[in-house]
């Protein structure tokens, strides 16, 4: 059997993910941070030195310029936002940054191609109950976000967003646990065994907000238990996984 993958996001570039980066140090996990420079709904980003310091051990990604969804944009502001937001997140790193999350995963086919013009090595969505890495490197899927959405509201995202095929293993396997961190935690395990793919994603605004963090914590070191050191990827690692064997183009 192949082994299992677990890979975490924190979008959106709060100062909060300072906090986040110190858990997942203390539990030896990689993760991949999606940032904006700024926000245009108001809550702060991290400065250019934490930035920095963040970048130092893990992955940043971008989040647009001004975290705008682009179905709300005319092409050319979607292009400014993606361009922009790239150059500017290169300029403060001093490094090249090889992935782009969509911001509220709103995006349209034509978006896509403006991510793969600016030179972006893949792109992440919000396509959740996917136990694998996908089938395209600019529609990168999630397994299920760190946050207690009731099972309603999954069960009308499984819905919505189609693909059920793809999709139903994941759902199989929280069945109807009606705690939220349980279904996490079955999630982690069933990728552990099957040789499949965890991809959690999260914003620590969230988790600040909701006070989440001792519940994280534990979580992670859940996560830390059941994947080795190799099965602990970022995004980008990921993507270059999922490359080699074939499974994405």
């Amino acid at each position: 059997m192949k082994p299992g993958i677990f890979s975490l996001s924190i979008d959106d570039g709060h100062p909060a993910d300072m906090r986040m980066a110190d858990l997942l140090l203390k539990h030896g996990l990689r993760a991949t941070f999606y940032i904006p420079m700024r926000n245009c709904e108001g809550p702060p980003v991290l400065t250019p030195p934490a930035l920095r310091e963040l970048s130092q051990h893990f992955e940043i990604g971008s989040h647009t310029l001004d975290h705008r969804y682009l179905t709300r944009l005319s092409i050319h502001d979607a292009l400014t936002q993606i361009h922009d937001g790239k150059a500017a997140l290169q300029d403060m790193l001093g490094k090249k940054v090889e992935g782009f999350c969509y911001p509220g995963g709103k995006y349209s086919p034509l978006h896509k191609k403006m991510v793969q013009s600016a030179g972006f090595s893949y792109a992440r969505t919000t396509r959740n109950f996917y136990l694998s890495a996908g089938t395209s490197v600019y529609d990168l899927p999630t397994t299920l976000q760190f946050y207690p959405h009731p099972r309603t509201v999954l069960l009308r995202n499984f819905i919505s967003q189609g693909a059920w095929s793809q999709r139903r293993t994941a759902l199989g396997v929280i069945g109807h646990e009606a705690d939220w961190l349980d279904r996490l935690t079955l999630l982690i395990d069933y990728a552990a065994r099957s040789g499949s793919v965890c991809h959690l994603w999260c914003h620590s605004l969230d988790i600040e907000k909701l006070g989440l963090w001792k519940r994280l914590d534990e979580l992670l070191r859940f996560a830390a238990r059941r994947f080795t050191a190799p099965q602990r990827m970022d995004n980008i690692r990921l993507v270059a996984a999922a490359v080699e064997s074939n499974s994405l183009i």
